[in-house]
């Protein structure tokens, strides 16, 4: 790519002598004065400014200034007679960054351009690596390949530099506090900090006082003023995890916070400015809730700037052995065991299972093997019960296709055959379907709900049903 430089110098010999003695190496152009260079910026992509420190009526120091303010700022470097040498270091410590006296030599000014750009490129490679590093860092304990995850990392990484409220929803388990941390560790607020708040572990008036902090002699036991975590999270981040179970007093307080940008302790009449950035989370519908009358839909729009759902397991199975090997190794460290890999038979229980307690829920199944494995191979046995029916040919992988009798939950309608009206009645088809699935599966009503592809809490509502 062709490196382009400015000339700025009010002696028109100069600019044209420079010109001339430059453009066989890079893209030159010329102006006079200030605005002339400010015209050329606004419309070229300029990589290194030249400029003189005396103008006509003017000072090369003011364009210094004005060049540096630009949002992605060109390299540059002052010329200065010998006289003026401190003027030109001061220009240094103001960002310029090198000079070079007149009379020119013009084979030293190429070789000092070319080191600056050298330089500059250096300096970009650097921040891109450590850009990388840094969202490596923040992705790390959140996994996944699968298009999902990779439409949630993208998210992710747009939003977070912003100032905008993100709400993250998703079932329990799917990972909405690693998703808080990545759009922590990646904005501009990393170093003042991610203060986490689990709204549900607390009382209506605990959280309160948790959230806002209250004045000494607020209530009783109230011997001392407590700063609250919206305070505490002062330039950093707000993580209200399961803000749906917040009551309606402390949903009034935090749309104050996220409109006016304050708050009030509780017993205080201060109005305190906040700079929080908040990132709430939930594992409820807060638009049904809305609905229902349960959650104000004033507060739902102020958190819901930016939506983010965290995708179940069971809709991202391509993660799911990357996954447990990830997390096997954690906890073979952990616990200073040999790290064994997963067997054929094992794997596809982790593939056939349909994870109702999505990423925790492995990691706690890889715990579990990784604690009661005894050979070589992480197998069926080793997996919790759930994950396997804790059935013997089932934990050895087998499967068992022999028909039994129907479950005796379920009225036998199997001999009704498909013929008459019942061949065209849902609720009728359903009950065919679970008695057949549950005679296949003897009874085991975890292995019959993932014949059906249901989850088990699912078959048991059925059940339950009909």
């Amino acid at each position: 790519m062709d490196v382009t430089v400015l000339v700025v110098d009010d002696e028109k010999n100069t600019r044209d002598g420079l010109r001339m003695s430059l453009e066989d190496s890079f893209d030159v152009y010329v102006a006079a004065d200030i605005a002339g260079a400010m015209e050329v910026l606004k419309s070229e992509q300029v990589d290194i400014v030249l400029t003189d420190l005396r103008l006509a009526g003017e000072s090369g120091m003011d364009l210094l200034g004005k060049v540096l303010a630009l949002p992605e700022p060109p390299i540059c470097i002052v010329m200065t007679a010998y006289g003026s040498v401190d003027l030109a270091v001061d220009a240094m410590r103001q960002g310029a960054y090198d000079f070079i006296t007149k009379p020119l030599n013009i084979d030293e000014l190429e070789m000092l351009l070319k080191r600056a750009l050298r330089g500059r490129s250096l300096e970009k490679e650097n921040r891109v690596l450590k850009a990388k590093q840094r969202q490596e860092r923040s992705f790390k304990r959140l996994l996944g390949r699968s298009a999902p995850m990779a439409g949630v990392m993208e998210r992710i990484e747009q939003v977070a530099p912003t100032r905008a409220t993100v709400l993250v929803e998703g079932e329990s388990g799917t990972g909405k506090e690693l998703a808080a941390h990545a759009l922590h560790e990646l904005s501009g607020r990393k170093q003042d900090g991610l203060v986490i708040v689990h709204c549900a572990a607390l009382s209506p008036q605990l959280l309160e006082s948790e959230l806002f902090g209250h004045e000494k002699g607020a209530f009783t036991g109230a011997s001392t003023r407590r700063i609250g975590r919206i305070e505490q999270a002062q330039g950093g981040t707000l993580f209200l995890d399961e803000i749906g179970e917040i009551d309606e007093s402390t949903q009034v307080k935090l749309l104050r916070v996220l409109g006016e940008r304050t708050i009030e302790r509780v017993g205080g009449n201060e109005s305190i400015k906040v700079d929080v950035r908040v990132v709430a989370a939930t594992n409820r519908d807060l638009q049904a809730m809305v609905e229902k009358g349960e959650f104000r839909e004033d507060l739902y729009f102020r958190l819901n700037v930016v939506h983010l759902t965290m995708p179940p397991l069971r809709a991202r199975r391509e993660d799911i052995l990357m996954m447990a090997t990830t997390f096997l190794e954690e906890f073979s460290r952990e616990n200073n065991r040999e790290v064994r890999p997963l067997s054929d038979a094992a794997r596809q229980c982790l593939l056939d299972y349909g994870w109702p307690g999505n990423v925790r829920e492995l990691r706690t199944a890889m715990e579990h093997a990784v604690v009661l494995a005894t050979g070589d191979q992480i197998e069926p046995r080793d997996l919790p019960d759930a994950l396997t029916g804790g059935r013997s040919l089932r934990l050895q992988g087998a499967r068992d296709a022999t028909p039994q009798p129907p479950s005796r939950d379920v009225p036998d309608i199997l001999d009704a055959g498909d013929s008459g009206d019942d061949m065209f009645n849902l609720e009728a088809m359903e009950r065919r379907l679970i008695s057949r699935a549950l005679a296949r599966c003897k009874d085991n009503r975890t292995e019959a709900a993932k014949l059906l592809g249901i989850s088990r809490r699912t078959l048991q509502r059925k059940l339950k049903d009909l």
